[in-house]
């Protein structure tokens, strides 16, 4: 028998690297297929992580609150049925994986001084997948990178410590904290504003400061982007930067959908369906698209794909950030099941529980800031996306009806639309049928 490498698995299609959140199992535990060995966080999404081999863990190579480690990086070692789960933990399983594993500096779970479990709750606390050496530091033995454990580099880093200086009393080795530690007893630091300038020129992020050191004054606490922030930051600079939004407004009259809501309601008490204003306009948003499916498009570089059903994108705000479950079929659903499947995925979406396929895709989006006040404003469109639909409160407005002044309840919508795919009178038509299904619901319910 020969030992498992249990592997950072790829959970959804476009996934190159993720956060190993937690280990639902340990060292010397009998794993058999299908058992749940841990929770990833991929692009948007906390994912339950399945055995497919058998044995025992024989050990850990990256502990729980690592970042950025890449897809194919070895997380842990399997010793299957007959072998010495001893000799494989002391096996130096990250040294056996790709060069990926070494570049996302996952911390090998090797011999450590006593604070052990106090390191690893530091590593847990702010995880460093900064895999670049620091630009000064000398080759180390085991190939042309300093190997050392992340919080090793913080300490280092923090402290003015020279890593091509010390000695790592790891494995193949690395460096880890209690080295650095006796670095700093044994020999003075460099001069510091030297390394704190090489450091930054070598890392992308800003040095750590205490607020005292703040370039602006004043105090702040300084936070790492979560991966799913990074992901949001990166697909929203990519849409403004690449994709020529327009805009396109109308006010839309509800009293005869808030009316259709409550009777709706009234009738499916019994069923224990409360329907809400945001149901409506996702169905309302979907007729439209079917009415006028020029808008209902993305744009793929050399071709346009033309879609024949409106899959909604909601846009949710989650404690992670913004994620945007989909209603697939939204236009030929009924209204009841939207209101189900809607309140479901968003239950899943605070809970980071959602599935790639509940969030990845959509021929739209519908974002509605309405519940916190918002009268009007514009979204950034979903790539590759060709459309989002952004709608504010409901709210009494003067409105002329018949040509006479009257007190109506007025939302106002705004469509972005990405002008490579979608033309301005195409756009317009879409908003017309947006505003006429919401003014004429009936037609929502057939």
């Amino acid at each position: 028998p020969m030992p498992i490498a249990i592997k950072m698995p790829a959970l959804s299609p476009t996934m190159e690297e993720g956060t190993l959140a937690k280990w639902l199992v340990k060292p010397g535990d009998t794993i058999s297929s299908g058992d749940i060995m841990a929770e990833i966080e991929t692009d948007k999404a906390t994912m339950e992580f399945e055995a497919v081999d058998e044995g025992v863990l024989a050990s850990i190579a990256v502990e729980e609150g690592s970042e950025g480690v890449k897809v194919g990086t070895v997380i842990a070692m399997l010793a299957e049925e007959g072998e010495d789960v001893d000799a494989v933990a002391k096996a130096d399983a990250p040294d056996s994986s790709s060069d990926a594993s070494e570049e996302s500096a996952p911390a090998a779970k090797a011999p450590e001084p006593a604070d052990d479990d106090a390191e690893r709750a530091d590593e847990q606390a702010a995880p460093q997948p900064d895999s670049k050496p620091a630009s000064n530091g000398a080759p180390k033995p085991s190939g042309d990178r300093i190997i050392a454990s992340p919080l090793a580099k913080r300490i280092a880093e923090q402290r003015g410590i020279d890593l091509a200086s010390v000695t790592g009393s790891g494995p193949n080795g690395r460096i880890v904290k209690a080295d650095v530690e006796a670095a700093e007893a044994g020999a003075a630091a460099p001069a510091k504003p030297r390394d704190d300038a090489t450091a930054e020129m070598a890392a992308p992020r800003a040095p750590s400061r205490t607020p005292a050191e703040s370039e602006f004054g004043a105090p702040y606490e300084e936070e790492k982007l979560s991966s799913v922030r990074k992901i949001i930051a990166r697909r929203l600079t990519e849409s403004k930067q690449q994709v020529p939004h327009y805009y396109l407004a109308v006010d839309v009259r509800l009293d005869a959908l808030l009316d259709l809501r409550k009777q709706l309601n009234a009738g499916l008490e019994a069923d224990g369906v409360k329907l809400s204003v945001n149901d409506l306009l996702i169905k309302a948003l979907a007729r439209a698209l079917m009415r006028v499916p020029q808008c209902n498009v993305s744009f793929q570089g050399e071709t346009i794909h033309k879609y024949s059903r409106a899959d909604v994108s909601v846009a949710v705000a989650a404690p992670s950030g913004l994620i945007t479950p989909i209603i697939t079929e939204a236009d030929t659903r009924g209204l009841a099941a939207i209101s189900a499947t809607m309140k479901a995925l968003a239950e899943k979406a605070r809970e980071g529980k959602l599935q790639p396929h509940e969030y990845q895709g959509g021929t739209a989006s519908l974002s509605n800031l309405g519940m916190f006040g918002i009268k009007q404003f514009d979204a950034v469109i979903n790539p590759p996306q060709g459309m989002i639909m952004a709608v504010g409160a409901g709210e009494p407005r003067p409105y002329v009806v018949d040509g006479a002044l009257q007190v109506a309840t007025v939302m106002t919508a705004s469509g972005s639309f990405d002008h490579r795919a979608i033309d301005g009178a195409d756009g317009a038509q879409l908003m017309e049928a947006f505003k006429n299904l919401c003014e004429n619901p009936m037609g929502l319910v057939v």
